[in-house]
């Protein structure tokens, strides 16, 4: 039976051998490991979020919804119809659309900032431990870069809300969004040892196309939690206990999304160096 380091990639595209490798790792027991502490600083705050906060919320929105005027035939419709207790229905699933994609940006900012250094430094000693560090970004520069593409993606979203009623920009629209913050999240953070500020600069330029596409095919990605509320009123009156599950879900597409920009990213600046193709006949793990 042929090891990890003997086995061959499935295709000798790197943008598909990177996702094939990234897929290997995310069964490493490191990595595993390294997901625990995001994981239990999640299943923490989802916690403290049921148990202090969802009633409270749910109050408000609600609140809000009988003094909104543009739902007040829908609420009109709901009381002539004896079916007061969708109010509530209806005040839980405004809150789930307000609250997934704060979720969803918790998730990648544990990811980015816990687990995404040390994912990047395995990749480095595992595949490529002759590549030079050249230290050309920061813990900090990451941090901060990361928290000021998440706003602007989550205002993104927010404003984008009314064209989500547009047949088909649903299915458009959020993971374009998502997928241009995984890039400039995880494309600043797997290259912040191990390029310069000028090698950075020059593979984002010549790799912005397949870099998108790797954040974009993940922001699909990042949708299929979102299917756990897709159970009619059960999943919307559930979702305080589904939220922690989504949480968790959010991170391991988040984990795989930043291995693959490691190896994509990391070949690509072996590649750089050496000025020859990438190597793909062995997977050198």
């Amino acid at each position: 039976m042929q090891s990890l380091e003997d086995a061959r990639p499935l295709s000798a595209t790197p943008w598909l051998d990177a996702a094939w490798r990234a897929a290997a790792y995310c069964a490493h027991p490191r990595v595993i490991g390294w997901s625990l502490a995001p994981l239990l600083l999640a299943a923490l705050g989802s916690v403290v979020l049921m148990w202090f906060a969802w009633e409270p919320m749910v109050a408000a929105v609600r609140a809000f919804i009988d003094h909104w005027r543009l739902a007040e035939v829908l609420l009109n419709w709901l009381d002539a119809h004896r079916a007061e207790q969708w109010r509530s229905v209806i005040a839980n699933g405004l809150l789930l659309a307000l609250m997934l994609p704060v979720v969803m940006a918790v998730a990648l900012l544990l990811v980015a900032a816990l687990m995404t250094p040390a994912m990047a430094k395995l990749v480095a000693q595992r595949r490529f431990p002759e590549l030079e560090r050249r230290h050309g970004g920061s813990f900090w520069g990451g941090l901060l870069g990361s928290l000021g593409a998440t706003l602007l993606a989550l205002a993104l979203t927010v404003l984008s809300l009314p064209l989500w009623l547009i047949p088909g920009v649903v299915l458009l629209l959020p993971p374009l969004i998502w997928g241009w913050l995984s890039y400039r999240v995880f494309s600043y953070d797997v290259l912040a040892e191990h390029a310069s500020r000028a090698e950075r600069e020059a593979l984002l330029r010549r790799h912005r196309v397949p870099l998108l596409l790797i954040g974009v095919v993940c922001g699909y990605l990042g949708a299929a939690p979102s299917l756990l509320f897709a159970f009619g009123a059960l999943g919307l009156i559930l979702a305080p206990l589904l939220l922690p599950l989504a949480l968790f879900l959010y991170m391991l597409v988040f984990a795989f999304t930043a291995l693959w920009f490691t190896h994509y990213a990391l070949a690509a600046l072996q590649q750089l160096r050496s000025a020859k193709p990438m190597p793909l006949t062995r997977l050198e793990t």
